[in-house]
């Protein structure tokens, strides 16, 4: 009867409130901006005022503009979805499909005509900087270079209806194989092979001028005597504000090269300084691979053609955190890999886009087939610190950072060693160009050049 008493007695009892409950909701909102998604759900569990705070649209918004920036917002909101944010913010995560849209180059009453679209061409650029796609070079049927460079508006709200604009530029010479990165609002541009087959190691800074009328270049200075060997067919990315890696690439006499080189920009981008990265991981020597920003200090290695001829499909991750420049390979666990699809590739391209993720699409297999497949790797499976390396390799789940996805609507051909490049917002990706099989399809060495510019876009409205 006593334990009875004073079981009883114990459930009378009421506790104080937590002290968190005698917290403003403004104040709780603070704090939840400082959580990670996962815990802000488990904090909407606890009880009806934290969970209609923890899925107020104001927060889901303000989450969406830390994880994925302004531009990104702004983009979704132009684009009339009317759908709350945290649905929008899920769908994201999800991502299962893409959608690609032919763009229209020419008004309809318009009489289409070759001088005002660029040459169909693979190999070249394609970057969005200051609002603008920025064609450059490339090579063409009988391997010939292009010289010519090309603009078109994108703005907010016309990713479907671009007109090219064939630009007044003082080129650096004509090229293809060449990398083009983004710098702020500048281009840096480097290396590449002319018509004379010879590989270049020249560096460039372009600046879109006259709303795209010019593309102005300017040749960089190089302070200090080392530098990359000359190159093509290599591959690039800015890997913080004021500096851009170049790797590997087709070197003198046609040998693949396995070397990494970081430049160091200038803060008024007038000079640079080249270093070479020594690292004690075996990178294999490649062509035609991808090098993908995907954090502050911290860019991916995808995929290439090897020395044995043979395509790739190895990630790495180079680290340059603390003073500390090395290269991780990073394994992934493949066994729920579905049994029809294919990894390896070259020729590919890798876009960093909203929600974290690498978009891989297009390429081409050992045997030269075309791909014209789209894959996603969750970046965010790659930790940003504290990587417990075992031998210059890390092991990750492979089914949790790969997915492949739907394509819905237009399907373009399959295609190699095209370019593209992601807006502002990270939800457009724009592909321009490269190789396509020809009408003989019997023949192993009919190819076609492209001057196809589609727009895949990020499904999140259905």
């Amino acid at each position: 009867m006593a334990e009875i008493a004073s079981t009883s007695s114990g459930r009378g009892h009421q506790s104080p409130p937590a002290p968190i409950m005698n917290l403003a909701d403004d104040h709780l909102f603070t704090v939840l901006l400082l959580l990670p998604v996962d815990s802000i759900l488990s904090f909407s569990a606890t009880c009806k005022r934290f969970r209609n705070l923890a899925c107020s649209d104001s927060l889901w918004e303000s989450l969406w503009r830390r994880e994925w920036g302004p531009s990104s917002a702004e983009s979704v909101k132009s684009s009339g979805l009317l759908l709350p944010w945290m649905v929008l913010f899920k769908r994201v995560c999800k991502l299962d499909s893409v959608s690609c849209h032919r763009i229209s180059d020419l008004d309809d009453e318009e009489e289409e005509s070759s001088s005002l679209l660029p040459l169909p061409r693979a190999s070249h650029s394609l970057n969005f900087v200051t609002d603008y796609l920025v064609l450059f070079g490339g090579g063409r049927e009988g391997g010939r270079h292009l010289d010519d460079t090309w603009t078109a508006y994108v703005g907010e709200t016309n990713q479907k209806t671009l007109r090219w604009k064939k630009a007044d530029s003082v080129t650096p010479g004509g090229r293809f194989g060449h990398t083009c990165v983004v710098i702020g609002d500048s281009l840096v541009l480097f290396g590449g092979i002319n018509d004379r087959g010879e590989r270049l190691n020249d560096t460039w800074i372009g600046r879109v001028g006259c709303h795209g009328k010019q593309l102005l270049w300017k040749l960089l200075t190089v302070v200090g005597a080392p530098k990359p060997p000359p190159r093509g067919a290599h591959a690039a990315s800015c890997i913080s504000e004021k500096t851009m890696v170049v790797q590997g690439g087709i070197g003198l006499s046609g040998v693949r090269l396995g070397d990494t080189w970081i430049l160091e920009l200038s803060e008024d981008l007038n000079s640079g300084t080249w270093h070479e990265v020594v690292s004690n991981a075996l990178l294999p020597p490649r062509s035609g691979h991808t090098l993908t920003y995907i954090r502050e200090n911290q860019v991916v290695l995808f995929g290439g053609r090897g020395l044995g001829y043979d395509v790739l499909n190895d990630v790495w991750l180079l680290d340059t955190q603390e003073q500390c420049e090395r290269w991780i390979q990073i394994f992934y666990d493949f066994q729920d890999l579905e049994e029809s699809a294919s990894l390896p590739r070259v020729g590919h391209s890798a876009t960093l886009i909203l929600g974290g993720r690498i978009l891989i699409y297009g390429g081409e297999d050992t045997f030269r087939h075309k791909k014209d497949d789209f894959w996603a790797l969750d970046v965010k499976t790659i930790p940003s610190k504290g990587l417990q390396v075992d031998g210059g390799a890390v092991c990750l789940n492979g089914s949790k950072a790969w997915k492949r996805l739907d394509g819905v609507s237009y399907r373009p051909k399959g295609r190699s060693f095209h370019r593209a490049c992601a807006d502002g917002s990270g939800r457009y990706v724009y592909v321009f160009g490269g190789m396509v099989d020809g009408l003989n399809l019997a023949v192993t060495s009919s190819l076609r050049f492209e001057n196809e510019l589609f727009m895949v876009e990020l499904l999140l409205g259905l």
